[in-house]
């Protein structure tokens, strides 16, 4: 008998609430640790920001790494082993006392959470899916956006307890929560008796091998075209505007005059706002050309970095809040479905992996160059508008891809 919800849901269940734990705590939360450092170590706002940049090996010269690993061993093996490597990561940075011992932590937490986010949880969901690709990755990534929701709580865990007892319970917490996670992962649905989409046995054509439909090309052709250049930095510029505004969103709203708690709101609320833009922009990406999309999703971003250096006005920050977050969260899910469209599942994990690593440059340079903006002239307009003027090359780059082989969804 046909189960009534297919099976890859509930992987996609399962990295959904992964990926918002780790954001909540890595990615999104970590802008409420940064005052408190500053202020009991009087470390720079570009030395503590230089953090965020070791954080960003995860997708840096881990990802390709990864992307082969996961190819290897599958992605379960690899979120167990990510889950239980950022456990003690997180638990070994309570003990910091030291600039050193901080960016070793660092490190090591970004080595774990390589295992358990993108690279490996987007594999995951797309080896169960592929006309739904677009609305399955919206979902599953919408647990990034949904990690807002839990910022006020970090930031109300971090002012009651210390942060050094905040990191212990945060470690503690993703052992409690992401190893029974790691077992409903599944690799591929075809050796557990199920096919992608939840397909029919008796549907037609059911009983032929997906992987003959996806289109076929090496690693080595894939470099020899422009098309992974141009997507690659993209994400790169991307990736240095996400990380950028939301390790810097607290204490430059601090620095404009806003209370804490109301920056920890605005933290909060850019990660649940890209949700919108996640399922939005994951739907048009099934239905409509993804060049086109994917231009839109980075023009929402320009304008709205652009709008956040007048943030000191409402009007400003109320754009920022509609097109920023809806922007970056869209194409957070449409990189997974242009590479799943252009280059087959066969080499997902490792494209992903490739792309990842490019937008680790990014992720490096930056929030580090905000904060150096910061130290050197006291606020960080400079830094936004000129985030705003690399989105929109990144639009030029993204309209000049051209897919490699169309797959032939004819018999799909």
């Amino acid at each position: 008998m046909k189960p009534r919800i297919f099976y890859g849901w509930w992987i996609v269940f399962a990295c959904f609430l992964i990926s918002l734990y780790i954001s909540s705590v890595i990615l999104f939360g970590f802008t409420a640790f940064f005052e408190p450092l500053v202020q009991e170590f009087g470390w720079s706002y570009t030395q503590v920001s230089l953090a965020s940049s070791l954080r960003g090996l995860e997708m840096g010269i881990l990802a390709p790494l990864i992307g082969f690993l996961v190819a290897r061993f599958g992605s379960r093996k690899l979120i167990l082993l990510g889950v239980f490597t950022v456990g003690i990561g997180l638990i070994m940075m309570s003990y910091t006392h030291s600039l050193l011992i901080f960016y070793c932590a660092m490190g090591f937490i970004a080595f774990g959470a390589g295992g358990c986010t993108t690279v490996v949880t987007m594999t995951a969901v797309a080896r169960w899916f592929r006309k739904n690709i677009g609305k399955a990755l919206g979902i599953m990534s919408s647990g990034f956006g949904a990690s807002g929701l839990f910022i006020p709580g970090i930031v109300w865990i971090i002012d009651g307890y210390g942060w050094r007892s905040a990191l212990i319970i945060f470690g503690l917490g993703i052992w409690l929560i992401g190893i029974p996670l790691a077992f409903v992962v599944r690799d591929s649905p075809e050796q557990y008796g199920y096919l992608p989409d939840g397909a029919s046995v008796d549907d037609p054509g059911a009983h032929d091998n997906p992987q003959d439909k996806e289109p076929a090309i090496t690693i080595r052709e894939v470099f020899k075209e422009r098309t992974l250049l141009y997507l690659n930095l993209a994400e790169s510029i991307r990736f240095m505007c996400v990380v950028a505004v939301m390790t810097h969103i607290m204490p430059y709203l601090s620095s404009i005059g806003m209370s804490r708690s109301s920056a920890g709101f605005i933290a909060a609320a850019v990660p649940l706002i890209s949700i919108g833009g996640r399922f939005a922009f994951g739907w048009l990406g099934d239905a409509y050309d993804k060049r086109y999309v994917t231009s839109e999703a980075f023009c929402l971003m320009a304008f709205g970095i652009l709008a956040l250096a007048f943030a000191h006005m409402k009007l400003g920050l109320f754009i920022f809040l509609l097109f920023f977050p809806s922007g970056f969260g869209g194409i957070a899910v449409l990189r997974g479905t242009v590479i799943r469209e252009y280059y087959g599942i066969n080499s997902f994990s490792i494209m992903m992996g490739i792309m990842m690593g490019f937008g680790a440059t990014g992720g490096i340079i930056g929030p580090t160059l905000a904060g150096f903006v910061f130290d050197t002239s006291g606020n960080y307009h400079i830094a936004w508008i000129g985030l705003s003027v690399l989105l929109f090359l990144a639009i030029a780059l993204v309209l000049k891809i051209r897919p490699h082989a169309q797959p032939d969804m004819s018999h799909d």
